[in-house]
């Protein structure tokens, strides 16, 4: 008996030893669970107050965005010229009141070609439309500026109603043409007066009796002749004060070539000259007046047949660039002194005695109506070539 009361005593000792144990190990984790939550106490009151200083700044940020979109929004309302904006797909996300005003309603969630096709008109110069006045029906004529397009493929057109301005550059253009009529008045009295006079000279003839039937003849010729360089004379000045037509029509740069080659080969021909054609445009087309286009570079054609000596070589190139075509005509004539390259373009300025001297100045006055520039490259003794830029037909 003694040893069970021993055996009990000790395993009461036992499991009093073990119980301190474990409560030891409580306090201790309670101590740490303690210590860690004041820390994450400490973190959470720092987090607290970072957030709420996040907070504070982004409300700052907001504010000043909101602030900001207000006076975007107040300066693109107040744009005299028109806003698009189109996203990646063209379509016409927004638009301020100078827009609508212009291309009318609605516009928002239409194609952009949608509206051109619809509501445009193309002019001979790249970027410019004529379009009717939503507000007065009149034609009024603007200009479409494209922004570059961004990394989600969205771009911003800028439309501005250029008519009143376009009013006054064709204003100051007429005074320009006014200008040069009135300085070269003396000049083109006696280019009419001398072969006038040499007409009737011709025409008296024809009334003498003395004259036999070959010679009556010539004298008939002769005084056609003098009568058809008259008329031709009148028909160059007219066409110059005439300046811009309004007859655009989509023309083929290559058929536009065949038919320039066609016309000018029998006088080619005549001075057994070799014409060689070099066309890189392809199919490339082209929104302008034909006729006047056609009249122009067959200009310089023949200029450069009457400079070219017999047996020499014309050249006529068309070739694309990024932004526009460039026509050249080459001769290896005797070429044009530096003094007088640009006052060929000057009217009535010639350095032929049966020449006009108005086809260089209507043939300038024609390409520069198309938004293009003409120069001249001449070298005594090398020869001369004209070099024409045309605008090529793009659209926005």
């Amino acid at each position: 008996m003694q040893t069970n009361k021993v055996i009990k005593i000790k395993n009461i000792s036992d499991d009093q030893v073990q119980l301190q144990r474990a409560f030891a190990a409580f306090n201790e984790v309670s101590e740490q669970l303690s210590s860690v939550y004041q820390e994450l106490q400490g973190k959470v009151a720092h987090l607290t107050r970072e957030l709420a200083l996040a907070n504070g700044e982004l409300h700052k940020q907001l504010v000043a965005k909101e602030n900001l979109s207000q006076r975007l929004g107040l300066l693109l309302n107040a744009l005299p010229g028109g806003v698009v904006a189109l996203n990646a797909q063209d379509c016409i996300e927004q638009v301020n009141p100078a827009a609508t005003s212009l291309l009318g309603e609605p516009l928002l969630g239409l194609g952009w070609n949608q509206v051109v096709q619809e509501r445009l008109t193309a002019t001979m110069l790249v970027s410019e439309w004529h379009i009717k006045s939503v507000k007065t029906s009149e034609l009024r004529r603007i200009r479409v500026e494209s922004s570059a397009t961004d990394s989600l493929g969205r771009r911003i057109l800028l439309i501005n109603d250029i008519t009143d301005a376009y009013a006054l550059q064709e204003q100051f253009r007429r005074n320009q043409r006014l200008t040069s009529m009135g300085e070269m008045a003396a000049n083109l009295a006696h280019q009419l007066r001398t072969p006038l006079s040499t007409a009737l000279i011709y025409a008296n003839h024809l009334g003498s009796d003395a004259l036999t039937s070959s010679e009556r003849q010539k004298f008939a010729a002769k005084t056609i002749e003098r009568l058809l360089h008259l008329e031709h004379l009148t028909k160059d000045m007219l066409r110059f004060v005439k300046g811009e037509t309004n007859q655009l029509e989509t023309v083929e740069i290559t058929s536009l070539i065949t038919e320039l080659q066609q016309v000018i080969e029998p006088q080619v021909k005549q001075k057994k000259l070799q014409l060689n054609i070099y066309d890189h445009c392809g199919s490339e087309k082209i929104m302008t007046d034909r006729p006047a286009l056609f009249g122009a570079l067959m200009n310089l054609l023949e200029n450069a047949v009457q400079a070219t000596p017999i047996g020499g070589v014309i050249a006529f190139t068309a070739r694309l660039e990024e932004a526009r075509i460039t026509l050249s005509v080459h001769d290896n004539g005797p070429g044009i002194d530096s003094s007088l390259q640009e006052r060929l373009f000057e009217p009535f300025f010639t350095t032929r005695p049966e020449g006009t001297g108005l086809g260089l100045a209507i043939a300038r006055s024609v390409i520069q109506s198309m938004g293009g520039s003409i120069h001249i490259h001449s070298t005594p003794d090398t020869g001369t070539e004209f070099i024409v830029h045309l605008p090529r037909s793009k659209g926005d």
